[in-house]
């Protein structure tokens, strides 16, 4: 799992943990949000009680925010992925050894967005998390 960090994401990763305790290496931008992973069991720590924590970065940076867990290896790719495109669903999910092909079916469109924004932010996820490249079939 290599990532760029950039002073921004730094930045964000830092108010993350001042406010929530938890500490993460990974944080991303997807769909205008902006997405952190921690560990599985430490999930509800960095929400907070009644998601204060998440309500609280949200309001000081202007922005969405969402807490999921951190893939631990290319079998959680497709809970991950699924869990990030919520409320988008996909119909085929496949894993090979050079790429990950999800099947949108009626969303497909959805997964792409606009100028392919969303569809190159996942690449971009998929890259630095799996190794592998990212296609909507």
């Amino acid at each position: 799992m290599v990532q760029t960090i950039d002073m921004q994401d730094m930045r964000y990763m830092n108010l993350f943990e001042s406010l929530t305790g938890v500490r993460t290496r990974f944080c991303f931008k997807y769909n205008e949000s902006i997405i952190f992973c921690v560990p599985k069991p430490l999930i509800s720590r960095a929400v907070g009680e009644n998601g204060r924590n998440v309500r609280k970065m949200s309001e000081i940076l202007g922005k969405r925010i969402r807490v999921v867990a951190a893939p631990r290896g290319i079998e959680d790719a497709e809970a991950f992925i699924r869990t990030l495109i919520i409320p988008l669903t996909i119909k085929d999910f496949g894993v090979t050894d050079s790429e990950i092909i999800v099947g949108g079916g009626k969303n497909k469109a959805a997964l792409i967005g606009r100028n392919k924004r969303r569809f190159l932010e996942m690449q971009k996820i998929v890259k630095d998390f799996f190794s592998r490249d990212f296609r909507i079939a």
